[in-house]
């Protein structure tokens, strides 16, 4: 048996990680002795999703790709913090920072880029490090960096509009940040995008509370210790505290040139991906030139690693890699996004064009010589599959180019993705093709999640997940297993909502770290904790340990963040019923703190809108009213009608029980908000009808009650629970049937998705019968939950922290 040879792979991103899984897949580890050589301390991460770490949504250890223990599961050593200094090509060695010689037979270049930072003024410190507040976004230890600055600050910039600038910038708006993008092009995305589709997006982002300066260049940073600002060429500036430099990448190839390879923008290849200069030395990825091109979308990337697989383990030596085309299918700001080819047409070209600029849609095929060479898709991608494949595959047109565009016939999109070939790929973030997908359902995965996990499909931007669903269902042709995890409270814990409340009560766990230690294996998930503390608040009442971060944003200042970062107050208004000292209150706060809007909203409240956050204290301190809980997912208000007495066909005083609901149910928590009303008849003028609780008015004193009520983006009249005779009776079952809901409704699940689910008539018979002798701990635990209620605006008396109310921490400008 010959001895194995000695690979080496210098850069542990995703081409080079990548690489490596695919000369494992081909025998790679019975042939080499593996070592890769990574700058970062981590395994490989997905890169696509750092914009999810700065955010907060996503923890890092969540994007990870490979984790270190990976690495030594499949034979390979894994050198972490290792940066290369040199390659020594006549003694085919490799030497890192700290002095180690690592000797190779076969050398892969994987060193990816960087950032690109233009020389303007103003960008370093005296020793040449990036004044504090400048950053660059490319790594998980640039979004922990830039998190944690964006908690002092109050305005941040990003440069550049390209695809990172504009992920960039929406982590940022997660902190509760003013976020302006600086784009020296004349619209967004210009390398994918058109200016007409870059409008669209600069528009649909606009409303998003994104602020976009197009055409500017900037020329310096402003500030001497620190960033204060940016000046631009034409003499304006913009006040900012911290800025991210996203003006494109700069291939890493200085080893490669200072050991003698060929190099232009990137380390220059031939088709097998061989260094044209050493046949042992071979480059992949951001850092490889081939044929003239160099590559950043991740597809070439993972196309170009299967074929240095290829030839280096022998599999197949003569493989080549052709190029590629250009085509991506992903989420910008969460906005659909679909480009493929060019984006602008020669004299000759035919265009298909179609602009929805009020909804945010546009799609526009160039097609030269009745072949497919460019397609954007902006807010609606449905037709991307298709479109990919005509594209890839240059395949002929239909004449009635609309069907490009639209589905015009029943399940067209979904037939296009069976039908695909099986190179067809369909996750474009992680490189998977329709075939891997099928194959794993074939191996016995039969259920969305598993797939996923499996091949990674649809774990990247996830605007493939629909495709993915599709092949699985049709590759298991019928026997499609459930996914355990929809059964999961929240998808952190892996409990459906009776154990994880059973085992929250057995073992006392009152806060929401306590819960991820107890039963996730301490592994914390940022997308469950306000699921947790919601539970967790409904559990134990005043015994809740609160901790803030577990909290959104709304209810950690207990006001309503806007798209322009200001906030809305909303003051409790018992029943819709106010008084004219309310209404001057309401007034003199709305004139003191500039409120920009004062409106009466749906259910008969008063919203002062435009507040600043460092305002909010003094503002609920002058109004001198409860909150109205109008950010929370808790009871919200009481719609009322005036009731008997001025009304003529009143038949109940609906205004006087709405106020004794509003009175007993404030700030009760739940799964999902709550939305009541009272009608004094039939009428239904207070919609009680279609409320998620709606007592109404009968002949003879009575009062009908309404359960699973909608009139939003779902309708849904009610379904009568019960008739009773008094407002304690109404208080009564309204009380009782708000705690079985609070008690075994999903998170997030409304009331009218629970009564669907659970039934009306079992509801009666657990909530007004009494059918498992429940009632009396609903009461109980209901009132309970009533005497723990504290009005949360009192924090303004006390904040929690120093910070919970400040923009900026003390020291940063801006």
């Amino acid at each position: 048996m010959s001895p194995k040879q000695r690979l080496v792979v210098i850069g542990n991103g995703m081409a080079g990680a990548r690489t490596v899984e695919e000369i494992l897949a081909r025998g790679g580890r019975d042939s080499f002795d593996i070592t890769v050589l990574g700058e970062e301390p981590h395994g490989n991460y997905n890169r696509i999703l750092l914009s999810k770490v700065l955010s907060g949504s996503q923890d890092p250890s969540e994007i990870l790709l490979n984790p270190i223990d990976w690495y030594a599961d499949n034979g390979v050593t894994l050198k972490t913090n290792s940066k290369v200094s040199s390659i020594d090509r006549a003694a085919k060695n490799v030497q890192t920072a700290d002095g180690s010689v690592v000797p190779y037979d076969r050398l892969i270049i994987a060193t990816g880029s960087r950032p690109m930072v233009p020389p303007f003024g103003g960008l370093r410190t005296d020793d040449g490090a990036l004044k504090p507040g400048v950053f660059v976004f490319r790594t998980i230890e640039d979004c922990v960096d830039i998190a944690a600055y964006a908690r002092k600050c109050k305005r941040a910039t990003v440069i550049g509009g390209g695809l990172l600038g504009l992920e960039c910038a929406r982590g940022l708006l997660e902190h509760g940040v003013e976020v302006h993008v600086v784009h020296l092009g004349s619209h967004l995305m210009e390398m994918q995008l058109d200016r007409q589709a870059g409008e669209i997006l600069k528009e649909t982002l606009r409303t998003m509370g994104l602020h976009v300066h197009l055409g500017r260049s900037t020329k310096c940073i402003l500030g001497d210790n620190q960033v204060e600002g940016l000046a631009f060429a034409d003499g304006e500036t913009l006040d900012c505290c911290m800025t991210v430099i996203s003006c494109g990448i700069v291939p890493n190839v200085e080893l490669a040139k200072d050991c003698g390879l060929t190099v232009k923008r990137g380390i220059v290849t031939d088709d097998q991906m061989r260094s044209v200069d050493d046949p042992d030395i071979f480059a992949v990825g951001e850092c490889a030139e081939h044929r003239g091109r160099v590559y950043g979308l991740v597809a070439p990337l993972w196309h170009q690693g299967q074929v240095l697989a290829d030839v280096i383990t022998d599999t197949n030596p003569t493989a080549l890699y052709p190029g590629s085309k250009l085509a991506t299918k992903l989420k910008v700001m969460g906005v659909d996004l679909a480009t493929m080819g060019i984006t602008e047409p020669a004299p000759d070209d035919e265009v298909v064009q179609f602009n929805e600029s009020r909804r945010g849609r546009y799609k526009k095929l160039i097609i030269r010589d009745g072949t497919l060479v460019g397609a954007i898709l902006l807010g609606e991608t449905e037709k991307a599959a298709t479109l990919l494949q005509a594209f890839d595959r240059g395949s002929a047109l239909p004449e009635d180019r609309a069907q490009l565009l639209f589905s015009l016939e029943g399940n067209k999109a979904e037939a296009s993705v069976i039908d695909a070939p099986d190179d067809t790929q369909i996750c474009n973030c992680n490189g998977v093709c329709k075939s891997a997908i099928v194959q794993c359902v074939k191996n016995g995965r039969k259920s969305l999640k598993s797939v996923m996990d499996a091949t990674r499909a649809g774990t990247g931007c996830g605007s493939c997940k629909h495709q993915v669903q599709q092949l699985v269902e049709w590759a298991a042709d019928g026997a499609v297993e459930a996914d355990p995890t929809i059964h999961y409270y929240v998808p952190g814990v892996p409990l459906a909502k009776p154990e994880l409340v059973a085992a929250v009560r057995e073992q006392g766990l009152k806060s929401v770290s306590s819960v991820f230690d107890a039963l996730a294996g301490g592994q914390e998930d940022p997308s469950s904790k306000m699921g947790l503390a919601s539970l967790l608040k409904q559990i134990w009442g005043a015994d809740y340990e609160d901790e803030r971060d577990a909290r959104y944003i709304n209810d950690r200042v207990h006001a309503n963040i806007q798209k322009d970062r200001t906030f809305s107050v909303i003051p409790r208004i018992y029943g819709g019923v106010t008084s004219p000292d309310q209404l001057r209150r309401i007034a003199d706060v709305a004139d003191k703190y500039e409120a920009r809007l004062v409106k009466i909203t749906g259910g008969q409240r008063i919203d002062l809108l435009g507040i600043k956050k460092e305002d909010l204290p003094d503002v609920w301190k002058d109004l001198g009213m409860p909150s109205g809980h109008a950010y929370a997912k808790a009871f919200r208000t009481c719609k009322t009608c005036v009731g008997t007495d001025f009304c003529r066909y009143g038949l109940g005083d609906s205004t006087k029980l709405g106020v004794e609901i509003e009175t007993r149910f404030q700030g009760l928590e739940s799964p999902g908000k709550l939305k009541l009303a009272t009608a004094g008849c039939p009428r239904n003028c207070s919609e009680a009808y279609v409320k998620d609780v709606g007592a109404v008015a009968v002949e003879g004193g009575r009062w009908e009650i309404y359960v699973g009520g909608a009139a939003g983006a779902h309708v849904r009249k009610g379904d009568l629970l019960c008739t009773v005779d008094s407002h304690a009776d109404v208080l009564l079952f309204v009380g009782r049937f708000l705690q079985y809901y609070r008690e075994n409704a999903k998170y997030l699940e409304r009331t009218y998705g629970f009564v669907e689910r659970i039934g009306i008539a079992k509801i009666r018979e657990v909530v007004v019968e009494d059918s498992e002798g429940i009632a009396t701990h609903l009461d109980h635990a209901m009132q309970q939950s009533v005497d723990a209620y504290v009005d949360p605006w009192l924090e303004a008396e006390q904040p929690v922290s120093v910070h919970q109310f400040a923009s900026q921490l003390v020291g940063v400008t801006g």
